[in-house]
């Protein structure tokens, strides 16, 4: 009966160690973009049960501002926009995923030297309402001045459009369903960098930055190399979420890189553990920035090299003081040294000696070196240590020998 308790312990032990970590499920909004919802779905599906997080594309698709709406009401926790909306400070940057480019696509037959020829008379599709490129659509008319009777705007690729302007991905199937369209270029590749009009978009906008479509990269739409724009397609959420919960997910997506690439090798090939998120619209999240500066040295790693510098100078100060202490002492002990040797050579000087007047000069000589001796000690230059008191015993017992002992001048011992 002993044993029951210990082998259901065990039992219980086993079990808990066998259990997986549960995994923290996200609503992810679903993108307006086709490419942009099977891309989703793709990290969607590749977050099995091995992972942190879990993705769940849930709910209709929406674009721009209303994904933004959706994680702001709490009806989704994560949103795929692109990286132009406006600063919201109840939404934060989870991670840039993949760059979008600017694709403004035009029916063979149409006259593409400026922008007003290519719109006036055309059927425009421009994406959905609050876009990356309807505000695109929105500016480019605005600064060419084209007025709004001069084209017809369709919101459905079904209605035969034109002009089709839209951020995209590279994907080399985008224009398969278009083989008659051509890409327009805002300029030459070599124009670029030497404030050409995609120079200008770029200063206006650093969110953008200049991208060149290399030539045959949508077969005979891209006859030749096209000059546009690129933004971030980023992943977003509330700033209020768990840190804890966004490091996992940026971590998770990042260990899916190798699986991505192999699907769609244009779009992820150059997704990296230490992506850039400076040009990003909204604030870091702090899961984020936390992962962001997972390498970063410790408070303690930072300062270590100031505190090693610091505590070899307090012992280089220390030996160095140490040093002269003992320098110090060494000169003293010098003087005192020649005292010894001349008070011993008084000596012996007079010792055989059996004229009054050597004794006289020899016990003058020898009170000249006491006194000598007494002022480097008032001036410091001497120790009052037991060197200088077998000094004086030793000039005492030679004043003594010399017969200098009981007479009015005699220096007692110290």
């Amino acid at each position: 009966m002993r044993r029951l308790p210990l082998i259901l312990s065990f039992f219980v032990l086993l079990n808990l160690a066998s259990c997986e970590p549960d995994q923290e499920e996200l609503r992810l909004v679903a993108p307006f973009a086709q490419v942009d919802r099977a891309i989703a779905e793709d990290i969607s599906g590749l977050l099995d049960a091995s992972y942190s997080t879990r993705l769940i594309v849930a709910g209709s698709s929406l674009s721009g501002e209303a994904a933004i709406e959706a994680i702001a009401s709490g009806s989704a926790d994560i949103a795929l926009v692109t990286n132009n909306q406006p600063f919201r400070n109840d939404i934060a940057t989870v991670m840039p995923l993949y760059p979008t480019v600017l694709h403004i696509a035009y029916r063979e037959g149409r006259d593409p030297s400026t922008g007003s020829t290519l719109l006036r008379g055309a059927k425009v599709y421009a994406g959905p309402e609050g876009s990356a490129s309807r505000m695109i659509f929105a500016r480019i008319v605005e600064r060419i001045e084209l007025d709004v009777s001069s084209y017809e705007y369709v919101s459905n690729l079904t209605d035969h459009p034109d002009v089709v302007i839209v951020f995209a991905p590279i994907f080399p199937e985008l224009f398969v369903d278009y083989p008659d369209f051509r890409l327009f270029s805002l300029g030459s590749p070599e124009t670029i960098g030497i404030g050409s009009a995609v120079d200008a978009a770029v200063l206006l906008n650093p969110h953008f930055r200049p991208f060149v479509i290399p030539a045959g990269t949508y077969g005979k739409t891209t006859p030749e190399a096209v000059v546009t724009i690129a933004v971030d397609k980023i992943l977003v959420t509330r700033s209020n979420l768990d840190s804890s919960i966004v490091y996992d997910l940026i971590n998770d997506i990042l260990r899916l890189r190798p699986a991505l690439a192999a699907q769609r090798p244009g779009i992820f090939q150059r997704l990296s553990k230490d992506f850039d998120a400076s040009r990003s619209r909204f604030v870091l999240h702090a899961g984020t920035q936390a992962y962001l500066q997972r390498s970063a040295p410790t408070v303690y790693e930072r300062y270590s090299g100031i505190a090693e510098v610091t505590v070899t100078l307090i012992f280089a100060l220390g030996g160095a003081l140490i040093a002269g202490v003992r320098i110090l002492r060494m000169r003293r002990k010098n003087r005192i040294d020649r005292f010894y040797a001349a008070t011993i050579a008084i000596r012996s000087s007079a010792k055989d000696s059996r004229d009054p007047a050597d004794r006289e000069r020899a016990i003058a000589n020898v009170r000249e070196l006491q006194n000598e001796a007494f002022d480097l000690l008032a001036d410091e230059k001497l120790a009052a240590d037991e060197s200088f008191r077998i000094f004086i015993t030793l000039s005492n017992d030679v004043l003594r020998q010399l017969g200098a002992i009981g007479m009015d001048d005699h220096v007692s011992d110290t």
